[in-house]
């Protein structure tokens, strides 16, 4: 254990310092309170008796750093920079490969805006990184205990403030997800340890100018991990104390952004101080894990002896769910603003710093996705841990590390060469006409750079812009460009995944549900899934899993190629694409929302049917998909009494057109599935027959309901009224609704003598006889094609209107003119779209059999309609010849009687039968008789 700095350790460094200040600044006041104040912050930080160890997240050195001072201090307890509601996830870690990301997900809340929701905080971690190795050190090491300190999951989102949208912090507001694997975190808040980045803009570009380089992430590389690679432990601590203190100190004065970090690390300290008083544990027997920039901290509660001032309030009534789920390099880069490729690089460069300084570092027994150590390592690195380094004083090493130059490492050709050939192999893999000749430019190119930026050894960043200067020359055959197979060639997108002991239960089910399929859906990419139900009934079972799945998760995860699941119907055979590794974010976070799929179902189709904005027709959609996907009566039942609900509540026909069609779906489903209509629906059909008579009237001449929803409400009226009939309704309320529509557009006006020709209120004749009025209107002509759209849309409640529809249009062709007829094609066209799958068929099949089948006939062809009337026999006789059919074929007439129960005698010595006489006795009924054979 270190103890506290002597006085005057750092002195010369402050008089230095000081007479900086006034070389530079013409005057020591204008620096001296930020020159000399960041040495303060270092004597402070090295002088509290808990020893505080600075990192950067994903950094390398700090990993190095870390594995190194844990096997020399042997701490008992860690207090490390967490969520302190994620503890109980750290010892789940065992059970994945990294990266993964430690989850706090709520999907339903209270106390935040409810445009947040759903809310979800995501902390990355990586095995080059500080934290994982305090995490490994405290869980595999007996007598440690590990005790996360940072704000809780639920605190984020309390101290954001009202009023704006929750955003990832510290990332950058500008870095989007580009593809797939950057969007493993999802919309998440992301939390890391150690943001070591300049808030001060003006900084960050004053080093990167200066330094030479591109972006943040080389310019750390380069000037900072680099350095600090080599370096022993209180010149490690002391260096990343000063940056911490320095980018704290030239931070923006944004209040929010400073209330935030100050009371995460008032927070902190208070969790500190209440851990120690309960366990009496000695403070130089522990050791605080926190990011360099709150090593720095000014608050009044720093330190173990600080004040106690600050209180913690209570967590909000949202309920959080916890778990892992994968991570990647790309996701943790996209999510806080580091370059591409920079933590792939990252993560070479510690494989590299293990083998250079031989420090062993920590990892979780069993720890998948990690090489086990052999049974030799295991005597050496085992339970003898070497003894703690005996307590010194922290010498000023800040002086030495700034006055140095920079160390200057010697080329390693032989890594550089090799890096340029295996680029060269990789860009010919992937379409470049790439050669001997290109390598050999890449490697010199890579010098070349790093000496234009004062660097003798090329870094992987200069090697990268020398590979796409020579090798892209500004055109990608392929999918991957050269910068991209550069970071690839340095450690690649690492992806990580999260085991089936580590997953939610929900998650695990689907894998024991899916596994007679015998696939391995645990690994990234996919799968291809047969099912042969016929052959093998219990892959149904399979089935009804992946269309469940294909309704929850997001697109790709299960995509059906063969089959489809229909109300009625059983599946036979099936072909599937799965991706559920993939996708197993997705997954993981639907295992939050219940135990088991079918619970995760029917609560978002309850959800969805009780949500403010549900229609009738929305819920009876969410009717319909509860009978296809979980197969029973209580749920339907229960959201069908809600859309009847809903549906009375309705002022507008706008659902009209989606709630007969599905009504009517779900009617011949129950008509030919079950013995008897289920009762929500025969009280659904009969208040949506009242409902609609009612609103019919309003609807003809709002401006705002559109020709297809008027023709849908008709539809609704005319197809469900025998079931209406039936259930009590009043067919007079249809007529007073007809009669009381005076609609003033032409289309509506269409659909409106539709109507009455349905009702009787119009013939067939007078009908015809009103459209050729129309065309004969030269006032009138122009607006000739809406009434046919408005007949076109009559099909859908008036489907025997189809020949006369099919007249219409025919006559419109004939009769119009192009400058008339032209324009309306375009609508034509979109009203058989619109209503295409139900209306076109109809006309497509009428059509085809009124016109002829070949084009020779056409010329000689004459409408029916246009041809004069065929002679017809009289009613009289037409019926007298029927009653001789039949006393010619009396066993006919005897066999129909015999099933009808009638008794009765032939008679043929009459040759003019009684039945005839009746029409002599009534005329009128033959005249109507004979109108009727006639118009058919």
């Amino acid at each position: 254990m270190r103890g506290p700095a002597p006085e005057g350790a750092f002195d010369a460094l402050r008089a230095q310092l000081h007479e900086a200040a006034g070389v530079f600044a013409d005057g020591p006041d204008a620096l001296q309170g930020i020159l000399l104040g960041i040495v303060d912050d270092v004597d402070r930080a090295v002088r509290e008796p808990l020893e505080i160890f600075p990192v950067c997240h994903h950094s390398p050195a700090s990993a190095t750093a870390m594995a190194r001072r844990l096997r020399e201090k042997q701490p008992k307890v860690v207090y490390l920079e967490l969520c302190e509601d994620m503890a109980p996830l750290l010892s789940e870690l065992r059970n994945c490969t990294l990266p993964v990301a430690l989850q706090a997900f709520a999907s339903e809340i209270e106390g935040f805006p409810v445009e947040w929701a759903p809310l979800s905080v995501v902390a990355p971690i990586t095995e080059a990184s500080a934290e994982y190795q305090a995490i490994a050190y405290a869980l595999e090491t007996p007598g440690v205990e590990l005790v996360l300190v940072d704000r809780s999951s639920d605190h984020v989102f309390q101290w954001e403030p009202r009023g704006t949208e929750k955003s990832a912090e510290p990332g950058d507001p500008d870095t989007t997800p580009a593809d797939e694997e950057s969007a493993l975190h999802g919309d998440a808040v992301g939390l890391e340890i150690g943001d070591l980045r300049p808030r001060f803009a003006e900084l960050e570009e004053h080093l990167l100018r200066h330094g030479r380089v591109r972006h943040w992430s080389e310019w750390w590389h380069q000037y900072v991990e680099l350095p600090l690679g080599d370096c022993d432990h209180d010149t490690y601590r002391q260096v990343m104390l000063l940056i911490g203190s320095l980018f704290r100190r030239l931070a923006p004065g944004d209040p929010r952004k400073v209330r935030v970090d100050e009371d995460r690390e008032r927070h902190m300290w208070t969790r500190m101080r209440e851990h120690l008083a309960a366990t009496g544990t000695d403070p130089a027997d522990c050791l605080y894990v926190c990011g360099a920039f709150h090593a720095a901290a000014r608050v009044e509660e720093f330190g173990v002896h600080g004040a106690d001032t600050f209180e913690i309030g209570p967590r909000s009534a949202t309920t959080w769910q916890y778990g892992l789920i994968p991570s990647s390099h790309a996701a943790i880069e996209a999510q806080f603003g580091l370059a591409a490729g920079s933590v792939s690089i990252a993560a070479t460069v510690w494989a590299k710093n293990l083998k250079r300084t031989g420090v062993t570092p920590f990892r979780l027994a069993g720890q998948a996705g990690t090489k086990k150590k052999s049974t030799k390592a295991r005597k050496t690195t085992g339970a003898a841990v070497p003894a703690p380094v005996a307590a010194g004083p922290a010498a000023d090493k800040l002086s030495g590390f700034l006055q140095q130059p920079p160390v200057l490492d010697r080329l390693d050709e032989a890594e550089l060469l090799g890096w340029s050939v295996e680029i060269v192999r990789a860009a010919r893999r992937n379409g470049y006409l790439a050669s001997t000749a290109d390598a050999i430019s890449v490697f010199e190119t890579s010098i070349l750079l790093a000496g234009m930026r004062d660097r003798a050894r090329p870094t992987p960043y200069d090697f990268q812009d020398a590979a796409v200067t020579c090798i892209e020359k500004e055109a990608v055959p392929g999918r991957r460009d050269v910068r991209r197979l550069v970071e690839i060639m340095m450690g690649g997108d690492r992806i990580g995944k999260v085991g089936y002991d580590a997953l939610p239960p929900l998650a695990r089910d689907v894998h024991d549900r899916l596994a007679p399929l015998q696939l391995n859906l645990e690994q990234r990419g996919v799968r291809r899934a047969l099912l042969d139900i016929a052959s093998r009934p219990e892959l149904e079972r399979c089935s009804d899993v992946l269309w469940m799945l294909r309704y929850l998760m997001p697109p790709g995860t299960a995509r059906p190629i063969m089959g489809e699941r229909r109300l009625g119907e059983r599946p036979i055979q099936e072909s599937w694409d799965l991706a559920l590794g993939t996708h197993q974010r997705a997954l993981i976070e639907l295992g939050y929302e219940g135990v088991s799929i079918e619970q995760v179902l029917e609560q978002r189709l309850r959800r969805t049917a009780h949500a403010p904005q549900a229609t009738a027709a929305v819920i009876l959609e969410a009717v319909e998909d509860a009978t296809l996907y979980l197969r029973g009566r209580r749920l339907a039942d229960e959201l069908g009494a809600r859309a009847l609900e809903v549906l009375t509540s309705e002022r507008g026909v706008d659902g009209a057109p989606e709630v007969l069609r599905r009504v009517r779906r779900l009617l011949a489903f129950y008509r030919t599935g079950e013995p008897e209509l289920p009762p929500w629906i025969e009280s659904f059909v009969k208040a949506g027959y009242a409902h609609y008579c009612t609103l019919l009237p309003t609807a003809f001449v709002d401006e705002d309901a559109t020709v297809r929803q008027v023709a849908a409400t008709l539809g609704f009226l005319f197809q469900m009224e025998g079931l209406a009939l039936s259930l009590g309704c009043d067919r007079t309320q249809l007529e007073l609704a007809v009669a009381q529509s005076h609609p003033e557009e032409p289309a509506k006006v269409a659909l409106l003598w539709a109507a009455q020709l349905q009702l009787g209120g119009l013939s067939r004749a007078e009908l015809r006889a009103r459209c050729d009025e129309l065309l004969e209107n030269p006032m009138v002509l122009p607006a000739y094609p809406h009434y046919l759209s408005g007949f076109v849309h009559a099909l859908e409640p008036v489907p025997q209107l189809t020949d006369f529809v099919v007249e219409a249009v025919s006559n419109a062709f004939a009769r119009l003119p192009d400058p008339v007829l032209l324009p309306w094609l375009p609508t034509l066209i979109r009203t058989l779209r619109s209503g295409g799958s139900e209306l076109a068929p109809l006309l497509i099949r009428e059509a085809g059999r009124v016109f002829p089948g070949r084009l020779a006939a056409l010329d000689a062809w004459v409408p029916p309609w246009q041809s004069p009337p065929a002679a017809v026999p009289s009613a009289r006789r037409a019926v007298g010849g029927g009653l001789a059919l039949l006393a010619a074929h009396p066993a006919t007439c005897d066999a129909v009687a015999e099933l009808l129960g009638c008794d009765g005698t032939w008679s043929t010595a009459d040759p003019d039968p009684a039945g005839a006489a009746l029409l002599d006795r009534h005329p009128a009924t033959a005249a109507a008789l004979e109108a009727l054979l006639s118009a058919s």
